[in-house]
């Protein structure tokens, strides 16, 4: 019971929980309307990034995303605790994964 009734025990603890429940609405209802799209006519958006010109973005932005954390991760510390390398190469290996996503469907184009 109490673990049931933690989010009402004090400002803080609600200020939490309410921020837990807003931040898993922002992941769910966009993987509920993809869902419930109907598979009919592509949207403009879809038109505009699976385009012949979205593919020479894509491949910008790969050559930007390459040269900007290279650049980066040699510029920062690589020793200690203390050091952003990790985070910045987190954000590189995240980042990296979606422009190839967008490079890939931009190229294979269903």
């Amino acid at each position: 019971m109490q673990l049931l009734l933690a989010p009402f025990a004090g400002p803080l603890q609600f200020t939490i929980f309410a921020t837990s429940i807003v931040l898993a609405a922002i992941i769910i209802v966009p993987g509920m309307r993809a869902a419930m799209s109907a598979e009919g006519r592509k949207p403009r958006w879809v038109r505009a990034i699976t385009s012949i010109s979205a593919r020479y973005l894509f491949v910008t932005l790969f050559l930007a995303w390459i040269v900007g954390f290279g650049v980066t991760l040699q510029l920062v510390p690589h020793e200690g605790a203390n050091s952003p390398y990790g985070a910045i190469g987190l954000v590189a290996m995240f980042s990296g994964f979606f422009v190839m996503m967008g490079l890939l469907w931009a190229v294979i184009r269903d």
